[in-house]
C-alpha cells in the first residue's frame, strides 16, 4: 500500500476516535501493563488503583505478602500468577535498577510478566518513545489493511514501524485498538459503518460487489 493511502487512513481514523497519548509515571504504566494481560480495562484500572493506593513504589510493593497483592488485584485474569510477577518485578527494580523502571525494551523484557507488548506500552506511555505496542486488535486491523501479512506480534510491530512515520506511531496503538473494538471486530468487521472502508483492501462490501459483478458477467 502506498504511503499516501496509509496516511489518509490514519488521518480518517484520528478524526473518528478520541485518543490521548499522555505521559504517565513509568512505574504506574508498568503495573497497569502487567495487570492488563487477558483482562479488560474496566477490571484492570480499579485493580491498579487499589494496589497503588496501598503500595505506590517498588520498595513498598515488594514488601507486601503475595496473598495481600492477590487480594488487591482480584479479579484480574491470572491474578495469582500476576501477584507473584509483581512482587518479583519490584524486587528486581529495587536490586538491579535502583528502584527505577528501565527505559529500554531489552531490560524491560527481563522483568517477570513483561513481554514485547507491555515493554512497548511502558516505553510509549511512560517514557514518550515513538513505538507501536501490538495487541490482538492492532494485529487484526493491521492485517485487514494489508499493513502486514503476519499474525505474530513482533513481526507485525516490525512491519508497522517500517511504514508508519515516527511522529504518528504514538497514536497508532490507540487508534487501531478503538477501531478493532468498535468497528473492525475480529472475524466480524462492520464494513458498512467503517470510516476507512473505501481504502481497505479487505472490505467485505467491495469483495461482495466484485463477486456479484463476476457472476453477472459469466
Amino acid at each position: 500500500m502506498k504511503n499516501r493511502a496509509i496516511l489518509k487512513i490514519i488521518e480518517m481514523l484520528y478524526k473518528s476516535y478520541e485518543v490521548d497519548v499522555r505521559k504517565e509515571k513509568p512505574f504506574e504504566v508498568l503495573i497497569h501493563g502487567i495487570l492488563s494481560a487477558r483482562t479488560k480495562d474496566e477490571t484492570t484500572y480499579p485493580a491498579q488503583r487499589r494496589l497503588l493506593k496501598v503500595a505506590n513504589t517498588p520498595q513498598k510493593l515488594m514488601q507486601l505478602p503475595v496473598k495481600h497483592i492477590r487480594d488487591l488485584i482480584y479479579p484480574v485474569g491470572f491474578y495469582r500468577t500476576k501477584a507473584r510477577h509483581l512482587k518479583k518485578t519490584c524486587k528486581i527494580l529495587v536490586d538491579k535498577f535502583n528502584s527505577k523502571v528501565p527505559n529500554t525494551r531489552e531490560e524491560l523484557k527481563t522483568l517477570p510478566g513483561v513481554g514485547g507488548k507491555i515493554a512497548d506500552i511502558v516505553l510509549l506511555f511512560g517514557f514518550g518513545n515513538e513505538v507501536i505496542p501490538v495487541d490482538s486488535h492492532v494485529a487484526w486491523v493491521a492485517k485487514q489493511l494489508k499493513w502486514t501479512d503476519s499474525k505474530q506480534p513482533e513481526k507485525v510491530r516490525e512491519d508497522l514501524h517500517k511504514i508508519i512515520p515516527e511522529k504518528m506511531r504514538p497514536f497508532i496503538n490507540q487508534l487501531l485498538v478503538e477501531h478493532g473494538k468498535k468497528v473492525c471486530k475480529t472475524g466480524r468487521p462492520k464494513c458498512q459503518i467503517c470510516p476507512v472502508e473505501k481504502y481497505c483492501p479487505s472490505s467485505r462490501l467491495k469483495n461482495t460487489f466484485m463477486t456479484i459483478h463476476k457472476k453477472i458477467n459469466l
